[in-house]
């Protein structure tokens, strides 16, 4: 079957609600962590983590932090306007648009669009700046205020954390803090990169004590993560692009893990697809294309590779260090499906995703089938809790 005709309506199955963790636990490292190694399912501890993972295993984490993206203006006749903020567009780097004192332009959702009919919305917050948004070209608007503040300040008083829409309830205080990462650092998201939500202090130093070492990445979780495939087959399905920054330093300690061939171990889905969009990225540099860090939807699946990941990985090494460059900064808008040869993860540490989900393909992918029916129908049976706030699961690569 060639990847486009992949029907979604395949990876379905009945979630009860029951079962979908609208709260996290008390202590984020005390839910349950599900183990699956070639067809053998095991029930554990998130602390226990540390002693289920491989001897000199890396592991890889996104350290994005959530943004206080959604804001609510009011028109005079008191209709709510909600704006979104997705992506920043001038300037179009996160760093240098959340930083800026001057206006700036983001890509947004605007809810309730169609009664936003003034050129400008403002919004007066406590502290007395004054926030003006304005619609510009289609799905973009301006952010101007009246004070000496930065807009990432500026939207940390006057945004909402967007929580995931499928809890069914409004962002609440607690969730400012157990909605982040513990080692979230760089702004930019508009979702958490939710399996490590579950790493603590206690987890992390466990792991350190056990010699496993650490790396990060960043990419930005875009609102598409969300986004339900309503085509039948995927080849209907356009995949969201996000941007992401590997440091050289990350870059060269994949290289040396690679070159010992000591596994990698991803947290999360997002660290995922942006290690395995590092080999393309590199493969499409050795060739030659015009813009090698940008990664298109469907590139792994009508790429005849030229080039090992060994190669891949120094030819990115060599270009940045050429450029006087600390990190790589590219978009990817890899899908991936079931047939998608993974060439970097060996490890996956994820949490139970939504039925016909790209999420639950990218999984589907990396197991197998049955195996990832399988442990979706034990998770089912053995009462897991599901999706963002939700229990954890320790993932081998299928052997193919």
């Amino acid at each position: 079957m060639s990847y486009q005709d992949i029907r979604i309506e395949d990876f379905n199955y009945t979630l009860p609600d029951v079962q979908v963790a609208k709260y996290p636990l008390p202590d984020r490292d005390e839910c349950r962590l599900l183990v699956a190694n070639e067809g053998h399912l095991s029930d554990h501890i998130f602390r226990d983590l540390p002693s289920l993972l491989p001897e000199k295993g890396l592991l890889v984490m996104n350290d994005t932090r959530v943004i206080r993206a959604r804001l609510e203006f009011f028109r005079e006749t008191g209709a709510r306007i909600e704006v979104f903020c997705l992506e920043p567009s001038t300037p179009a780097l996160y760093e240098l648009s959340l930083s800026s004192r001057e206006p700036v332009v983001w890509h947004c959702l605007v809810g309730n669009a169609r009664k936003w009919r003034e050129p400008t919305l403002s919004k007066l917050l406590p502290s007395g700046t004054c926030l003006v948004a304005e619609r510009c070209e289609e799905g973009e608007v301006r952010f101007s205020w009246d004070s000496d503040r930065t807009f990432g300040e500026v939207l940390t008083e006057a945004g909402e954390l967007p929580i995931p829409p499928y809890l069914h309830r409004e962002t609440e205080e607690s969730d400012l803090e157990t909605y982040q990462t513990v080692y979230a650092e760089h702004e930019g998201s508009v979702a958490a990169p939710t399996a490590g939500l579950h790493f603590t202090d206690r987890v992390l130093g466990e792991l350190q004590s056990r010699g496993l070492e650490v790396a990060k990445l960043t990419l930005h979780v875009g609102a598409g993560t969300f986004l339900h495939v309503k085509s039948e087959t995927m080849g209907g399905h356009t995949m969201h692009k996000e941007m992401i920054s590997v440091p050289v330093a990350t870059l060269e300690r994949l290289l040396l893990q690679v070159e010992r061939g000591e596994p990698i171990i991803a947290v999360g889905t997002t660290t995922t697809r942006t290690l395995e969009s590092l080999y393309y990225m590199g493969h499409q540099l050795l060739e030659g294309v015009a813009h090698p860090f940008e990664v298109p939807q469907w590139l792994p699946y009508t790429l005849t590779p030229r080039f090992s990941l060994e190669e891949t990985l120094r030819a990115l090494i060599e270009k940045l260090h050429g450029e006087g460059e600390q990190h790589l900064v590219g978009r990817t808008q890899l899908v991936i499906l079931p047939s998608f040869e993974y060439k970097m993860v060996d490890y996956l540490i994820t949490n139970f995703h939504q039925p016909m989900s790209t999420l639950l393909l990218l999984v589907a992918a990396f197991m197998g089938d049955p195996e990832w029916r399988r442990m979706y129908q034990h998770a089912l049976d053995g009462g897991y809790r599901f999706l963002s706030y939700g229990d954890a699961t320790l993932l081998h690569k299928k052997v193919r």
